[in-house]
């Protein structure tokens, strides 16, 4: 299902004046910086233009068939994947007993969760990414790892695959950028109904995505989840990595802010960033870009959930963090490490971490841990969508 026109307009703005944001980390991770040194700061817009933005046509996508996702083969995680799910992976912790977010004991409600996996595809050669690019499978099956097992307890979870958004779409305002997303979006909104429809009535839900992920969810809570009888199943909704204005796009948007802990049927986002931060580029777009409302964004706050408190702004100390991911080198592993980092919402609406973590080599210029928004908080995700899942049923 298409947007109308005025929302297309604002949404293609915003898309176009986000992509900065995510530039350095494509450029570190398509491995097109890494030789002689290249200065990243130097890395100009036309040269990552002619590096990852399309040449060739956009070439229409065939609609998928009806029973697509039907076939297991169309999911990285879903009922019955045993073993090789990633999203079910179990990270350990370091140097001491496990930290359980669940009492031993405490009986874990059953939930599900659909989680739609970031930009994996960085290669020029179409605008929308074949399922079977071996490169874009293993990068989203590492990123589901990282940023979908946070919810492993839930009682079924589900990541589709989709016909990704190559990353030089979010790079250039030609009209073929914005019909790579819309595909891409047509799968993402084929892989719900489905999932909408496979899952029992009377399980709660999490949406929940990343990134380009992110910005999917956002159209699918606007376009099939507002006034819909699926709306009073939503116990949370993860919209984490693509900000959220506080006045310009949530007043749009079928949930509130999660104020509290204790809260369900509501949305939780944030950005991080160590200090000192540097998010010139990211405000800058930001300012200049059309919200869901239909007027520009400017000053407006962005939307910022503390992850360790679970409620929108204010601070919390290193002490409350139950465990940060830390990956191995190869981003396959990794263990959690309790008291790592703070979290605090800077009235611009920033997560800010303190001093820059030991996290990798996948840290963005400015101080910007875009990567890692998910695995700085895994323990403490865990926990909060087991809250809402309980908030929810509480009032249900």
């Amino acid at each position: 299902m298409r947007a109308n026109d005025e929302d297309g307009d604002g949404r293609k703005q915003w898309i176009v004046a986000m992509a900065r944001k995510f530039l350095y980390f494509i450029a570190i991770v398509a491995v097109l910086v890494v030789a002689g040194g290249f200065i990243l700061s130097i890395w100009s817009r036309e040269l990552t233009q002619i590096a990852l933005v399309p040449s060739a046509d956009f070439v229409e996508q065939d609609p998928l068939a009806d029973n697509a996702y039907a076939d297991p083969g169309m999911w990285y995680s879903r009922p019955g994947i045993g073993t090789d799910d990633p999203a079910r992976w179990q990270p350990a912790f370091r140097g001491q007993e496990r930290t359980m977010a669940t009492p031993a004991g405490a009986q874990v409600p059953d939930f599900a969760v659909f989680f739609v996996h970031p930009t994996s595809y960085y290669n020029r050669a179409s605008w929308n990414a074949p399922l079977d690019d071996e490169d874009a499978v293993a990068r989203a099956r590492v990123f589901l790892r990282g940023l979908a097992s946070p919810f492993n307890q839930a009682s079924e979870i589900w990541a589709p695959r989709y016909r990704q958004a190559t990353v030089g779409a979010f790079m250039t305002d030609e009209p073929e950028g914005q019909q790579a997303i819309e595909a891409a979006y047509e799968d993402v909104a084929q892989a719900f109904a489905y999932f909408q429809d496979t899952i029992d009535d009377d399980v709660p839900i999490i949406l929940a995505g990343h990134s380009q992920g992110a910005l999917h969810l956002l159209r699918l809570l606007r376009e099939r989840v507002a006034d819909k009888p699926i709306a009073d199943r939503i116990a949370a909704t993860y919209i984490v990595g693509w900000p959220i204005s506080v006045d310009h796009d949530l007043p749009s948007l079928p949930f509130p802010a999660c104020a509290t802990a204790q809260q369900a049927g509501c949305i939780l986002s944030w950005s991080s960033y160590a200090e000192p931060a540097d998010a010139t580029d990211l405000f800058t777009a930001y300012g200049k870009s059309v919200g869901f409302d239909g007027a520009p964004r400017g000053n407006s706050p962005m939307l910022c959930t503390n992850p360790l408190t679970g409620a929108v702004g204010g601070s919390a100390p290193a002490e409350d963090n139950l465990g940060t991911l830390v990956p191995g080198d190869d981003l396959g592993t990794g263990e959690l490490v309790p008291g790592l980092v703070p979290a605090r919402c800077s009235p611009s609406g920033l997560l800010l971490i303190g001093a820059p973590p030991e996290l990798g080599s996948y840290v963005l210029p400015g101080n910007n841990y875009h990567v890692y928004d998910m695995p700085l908080f895994w323990q403490n995700v865990k926990r909060d969508a087991l809250s809402r899942v309980r908030a929810w049923q509480a009032t249900s």
